[in-house]
C-alpha cells in the first residue's frame, strides 16, 4: 500500500504569520551563506521540514493498494488539494468513483468537504463512510446557508452514504477496513487497512487513555500485526498531562505502544496548530530523547521506525 498525507494539522487551518517566516527563513540564508555549498547540496543537506516546514492542512490522508483502489480517511481542508489531483483521473471526467472514511464529525475533520471538486461533477460517485450516526445529515447542515453558499441538492454527483458497524470488515476495492473506536470525548473511530498483508492503522483524535491490553479490549486489533500507525501527538507530554480529556495525546505515548505491540513504523500527526515548525521540531527531538532512553533502560521492546508527518510526505507500506 501507499499512503499520502494530504493534511497533517489538528483542530485548525493555519497557515505561518510573515514574520515568523521571514525570520525562519532569513536563518536558513545565512547559514547556506556561510555554508559554502551549491544551492543543490544545500537543500540535499538539509531535512525536509528545516526548509519546507511541515504544512498547515487539516486531517486527510489517502491510502492506495498496489492495484489501484484508494480510500480517503478524513475531509480535513486537505481534502481541497487532494480533489484537485484528481481532475486529472476519471473524477475529473464525470466517470469515476470516490471513498471517503470519517473517522468523526469534528469541524476540523469536515471543513475541507465543500470545496471536495469532485462533488460537482455530474457523472461521478462518492461513496462516504462513517460509523458516527446522522452521515447524511451531516453533510445537509455542511451545504447549507449560512455555513455554505451551495445547499447539498446542487450537489451534482451522486452520494451514496454507508452506516458501518463497529469493528466489522467493509471492503473498497481489494482494501480491507475494519473501524476502531479510538480514546477521544465524542465517538470517534480509527480504522485499520488492509491489503497484501500489510496492515495500516489510522489512529488521530486519541488521547491513548487505555493504555494496556485489557482496557484496549475489543479495540486491540487496531494496534497488532501493523506495519505502519499514524499516531495523534499534538502535545508534549507535559501539555498532555495538562489536558486530560481533551482527546489528543503525544508522541511518548504512541511510541510506548508501538514498542509494546511490535508495530513497525509509526508516523506522528495532528499536529497543534499553535506550534511553529520550529516547536514541531522540538517535539521531535524530545521524541528522540525519550525513544533513546526506553532503548537502553528495555532492550527487549521492539525497534519501531518513526517520524512525524508533514502534508505531502508520501510512504511505502
Amino acid at each position: 500500500m501507499k499512503l499520502k498525507i494530504w493534511g497533517s494539522r489538528g483542530s485548525i487551518p493555519v497557515s505561518p504569520y510573515p514574520q515568523d517566516t521571514w525570520n525562519e527563513k532569513k536563518d536558513l540564508l545565512l547559514d547556506f551563506h556561510n555554508s559554502g555549498l551549491t544551492p543543490d547540496d544545500y537543500l540535499k543537506s538539509k531535512d525536509f521540514n528545516s526548509v519546507a516546514g511541515y504544512g498547515g492542512n487539516t486531517t486527510c490522508v489517502q491510502v492506495t493498494s498496489k492495484s489501484g483502489s484508494n480510500i480517503i480517511i478524513d475531509g480535513g481542508s486537505g481534502i481541497r488539494p487532494l480533489g484537485m489531483s484528481l481532475l486529472g483521473s476519471d473524477l475529473g471526467k464525470g466517470q469515476g468513483e470516490a471513498h471517503i472514511y470519517l473517522t468523526h464529525y469534528h469541524w476540523d475533520h469536515l471543513v475541507g468537504l465543500p470545496f471536495f471538486v469532485p462533488f460537482y461533477i455530474p457523472g461521478n460517485k462518492i461513496h462516504v463512510y462513517s460509523v458516527c450516526e446522522d452521515l447524511e445529515e451531516v453533510f445537509e447542515i455542511l451545504f447549507k446557508k449560512p455555513y455554505f453558499p451551495v445547499p447539498f441538492n446542487v450537489i451534482k454527483a451522486q452520494i451514496v452514504f454507508h452506516q458501518i458497524e463497529p469493528r466489522k470488515e467493509f471492503k473498497v476495492g481489494d482494501l480491507k477496513c475494519t473501524p476502531y473506536q479510538l480514546d477521544h470525548p465524542d465517538p470517534c473511530w480509527g480504522l485499520k487497512v488492509n491489503s497484501d498483508d500489510k496492515n495500516f492503522a489510522h489512529c488521530v483524535d486519541t488521547e491513548g487513555t487505555r493504555i494496556s491490553r485489557d482496557k484496549l479490549g475489543d479495540d486491540l486489533p487496531l494496534y497488532q500485526g501493523i506495519d505502519l500507525m499514524y499516531f495523534d501527538a499534538q502535545y508534549d507530554f507535559n501539555d498532555h498531562l495538562s489536558k486530560v480529556d481533551w482527546g489528543h495525546s503525544a508522541s511518548q505515548i504512541g511510541l510506548d505502544l508501538a514498542m509494546r505491540e511490535g508495530i513497525k513504523k509509526v508516523l506522528f500527526t495532528h499536529h497543534d496548530p499553535a506550534a511553529s515548525d520550529a516547536q514541531i521540531t522540538d517535539l521531535k527531538k524530545d521524541t528522540q530523547r525519550y525513544f533513546q532512553e526506553q532503548r537502553r533502560a528495555k532492550t527487549s521492546l521492539y525497534p519501531v521506525e518513526w517520524d512525524f508527518a508533514y502534508d505531502g510526505l508520501v510512504v511505502e507500506i
